[in-house]
């Protein structure tokens, strides 16, 4: 790991708050990530298909804002925990304010290359000044409605009584013939003169109708999807090789429930499509320009915890998916491939995880978090139509 963050040296840094306007800024200070050696009585096998629970959880290291000032925190902090089997498992906790998803595989996939003595297959691309704002300004400006407060329950004044309800997660399993099958009945209502829709725009689609139907939603109940779409290819030019940091905007699609309950599938995956559609340049240039000019970014700070009353809330009536599939070979430090990369935690009611299945991304695993009182129901919708015989529902 040491080798690995000479290469990418900016997690060896420390962020710190600039005294105004709710920013920070990374001092690349070499002060170092922090490395736990940990063993465990349990077996690899013990959990089974990794479900985001406690005891999963406690294979990561833990980061307390609250305990220490944000200029102390490490960025990257790993635990290495063997177990009787001779298993071993990496949990990683690495700060979204450097870097995302994308750059976080990256970084696996370069330390797991050093570790079995090979070159870097893409090294960093650390200039950070490609993503700054223009001057002058775009002279377009699209509508910032993800900053908006998420809709409410019909009657309801605020979201307490929604987000002190308890929750419980699961890991719900689609095969290689179930997502062709997802695709399938969202193409059967698609115009003729427009691609096929993806399999994440079903996908998504069909998650988000069944979370209405689960929730028993009002039709004229009005809900809302947020979504992160990684832009790195999307820019014009695209973004260099190896960029490493945060190159993803949250966008959201609106809809009232009813019209996603009684509409084909076609009709959600559509509304999907047509937002992911609207992230080109311009509009990634225009959001840019729009944080540049805010006075005070905390109101767009997201950071959610398991049991916190703290920070904005999408839960019930709304839901979040992000994409875990990074198109990265699973990764090997020289014990053999990975069998499993997953979170360690779902934070909230409404929050879910797309990921790869174990054959190389030709399955599909949704790991979500949802009231307790929603979740028998969500199951029994979501594979609705599409079951098969020997199929696993978790």
């Amino acid at each position: 790991m040491v080798v690995a963050l000479v290469y990418y040296y900016p997690l060896a840094g420390r962020l710190h708050w600039t005294g105004h306007g709710g920013r920070v800024e990374l001092e690349c200070n070499s002060e170092g990530a922090q490395l736990y050696e940990a063993e465990s009585d349990a077996e690899v096998g013990d959990f089974s298909d990794f479900c985001p629970t406690p005891e999963l959880r406690a294979l990561i290291p833990l980061v307390d804002y609250n305990a220490h000032p944000l200029h102390e925190l490490p960025l990257l902090l790993v635990q290495v925990t063997k177990f009787r089997c001779g298993g071993i498992c990496i949990g990683v906790a690495i700060s979204h304010a450097i870097v995302d998803g994308t750059s976080s595989s990256h970084f696996m996939s370069s330390w797991a290359n050093i570790a079995r003595g090979e070159p870097l297959d893409v090294l960093p691309f650390l200039n950070r000044t490609t993503l700054l704002a223009r001057d002058p300004p775009p002279t377009r400006r699209f509508n910032n409605d993800r900053f908006d407060p998420p809709p409410l329950l019909i009657g309801r004044a605020d979201n307490t009584e929604e987000r002190n309800k308890g929750t419980t997660v699961a890991m719900l399993h689609l095969s290689k013939t179930q997502l062709h099958k997802l695709r399938d009945m969202a193409n059967v209502s698609k115009p003729n003169n427009k691609p096929n829709y993806s399999r994440f725009e079903a996908v998504a689609g069909h998650l988000w109708r069944c979370m209405c139907n689960a929730r028993d939603h009002k039709s004229d109940q009005i809900t809302k999807l947020y979504l992160q779409v990684e832009f790195r290819n999307r820019m014009r030019p695209p973004l260099p090789e190896g960029y490493f940091g945060n190159a993803f905007l949250r966008i959201t699609v609106t809809s009232r429930a009813g019209e996603l309950t009684t509409k084909p599938l076609g009709y959600t995956a559509g509304k999907i499509r047509e937002v992911l559609a609207m992230v080109t340049d311009e509009y990634i240039r225009s959001s840019i320009y729009m944080v540049k000019t805010q006075q005070d970014l905390t109101r767009f700070r997201t950071v959610q915890t398991v049991g916190s009353n703290q920070g904005p809330f999408y839960g019930n009536p709304n839901l979040e998916i992000t994409s875990w599939i990074f198109g990265q070979p699973k990764n090997d430090f020289g014990w053999g491939k990975e069998i499993y990369l997953g979170p360690g935690t779902v934070s909230v009611d409404g929050k879910s995880y797309i990921i790869s299945g174990p054959d190389e991304g030709k399955s599909w695993i949704l790991a979500l978090r949802l009231q307790a009182a929603h979740m028998d129901a969500f199951k029994t919708i979501f594979y609705n139509n599409i079951s098969e015989k020997g199929c696993c529902r978790l």
